[in-house]
């Protein structure tokens, strides 16, 4: 598919009293810069509320909005950031252009308290989603109809992606550059943010201790060494032994230091890897199957489908070439330069399984 002559048309919705600065810091970072040189498209990035003018965040500072609900009937991509005053309910004019954004087939994110907006404009009925911890109870009473996950950081339905808050922000748009423009330009905007370059959806929101510093931590090493390993046949036996633990006490420690569990750790890890090989390397679907820890090449494909919704033959073309800036087709799944769908709940599926 031919590359667009226009910039993608990215709107963050906001209403008086109820922007959130940090997630409109996080939009912002991601999609308000110039950073082709990283693989992504242009992006023609602004604010938009349905009443234009000054509009105060939840904290009181003012924000100077200049484009009213018209910009977002031609976004690509629009933003919903937190929305804590349930007494506030949205406009039927601005729910009406969240549905036509919808219709339309732009991508709907939602930050926090932000996927309020989309499940009052009936766009999340049976579908699972999340937002904060603290507000999941708030909206599961409000609209029973929607499945809520209180304990991930994202969830990916494919034209819509609910986050949970604050940092979750992050994590859920760098899940959304890595799914749309691939693992490279992720990995590069993520080192200019100074931020981890990918966290699963499925790991917890809040862990029972906090991550510990590799250099100084026995599981720390751990992951460090398996990360160079992945080739290697790993086991939380093998690695128990590594950390000096039994494999019960260091099941127990990792999922209460990564919030996730071995299995679903390493699974993660590889597919990182074969993602990296298949956009960097010439190795073969073989070669790399055997380099990041699958074994064969249908091993790795069939994860790989599973996980991310194409082959790994149909990724590499997508990616390896450069990014596109259009939507295109890929078995089935709508993809932006490589859209591969959600693997999120197949991971979360792993969380138990020994590694």
């Amino acid at each position: 598919m031919a590359l667009p002559d226009r910039p993608l048309v990215v709107t963050v919705l906001v209403a008086d009293r109820l922007v959130a600065p940090f997630g409109l810091g996080v939009c912002n970072e991601v999609f308000g810069y110039e950073r082709t040189r990283l693989g992504l498209p242009r992006f023609d990035f602004a604010i938009a509320a349905e009443h234009p003018g000054v509009c105060r965040t939840d904290t009181g500072i003012g924000i100077l909005v200049e484009h009213d609900l018209e910009r977002v009937d031609r976004s690509d991509i629009l933003l919903i950031t937190a929305w804590e005053d349930f007494d506030a309910q949205p406009s039927p004019q601005l729910l009406d252009a969240v549905r036509r954004a919808h219709a339309r087939g732009a991508l709907l994110v939602s930050h926090c308290t932000g996927v309020f907006v989309l499940a009052a404009a009936g766009l999340l009925d049976g579908r699972r989603v999340t937002t904060h911890w603290k507000w999941t109870g708030e909206l599961a009473a409000r609209f029973p109809q929607l499945e809520v996950d209180p304990s991930v950081l994202y969830v990916d339905n494919g034209q819509i992606i609910t986050g949970a808050g604050t940092a979750a922000g992050v994590d859920a748009l760098l899940h959304l550059v890595r799914r749309e423009w691939g693992a490279n330009a992720a990995n590069s905007l993520a080192r200019e943010m100074v931020v981890p370059p990918h966290r699963d959806g499925g790991q917890a929101q809040f862990i029972d201790a906090p991550v510990a510093a590799c250099e100084d931590d026995r599981l720390g090493a751990v992951l460090e060494w398996t990360q160079k390993h992945l080739a290697d046949e790993i086991s939380v036996e093998v690695l128990a032994r590594r950390a000096l633990m039994s494999p019960r006490s260091f099941a127990r420690r990792f999922k209460a230091t990564t919030g996730t569990t071995p299995h679903a750790w390493l699974l993660a890890q590889r597919l990182a890897a074969a993602e990296q090989l298949l956009e960097n390397s010439d190795a073969s679907i073989e070669e790399i199957a055997r380099l990041v820890g699958f074994g064969t090449a249908a091993g790795l494909r069939e994860q790989f489908a599973r996980r991310r919704g194409v082959s790994p033959r149909a990724y590499r073309q997508t990616f390896r070439s450069g990014a596109r800036t259009t939507p295109v087709q890929l078995d089935g799944h709508r993809t932006g330069a490589g859209r591969m769908g959600s693997d999120q709940a197949l991971v979360e599926a792993e969380m138990g399984q020994p590694a």
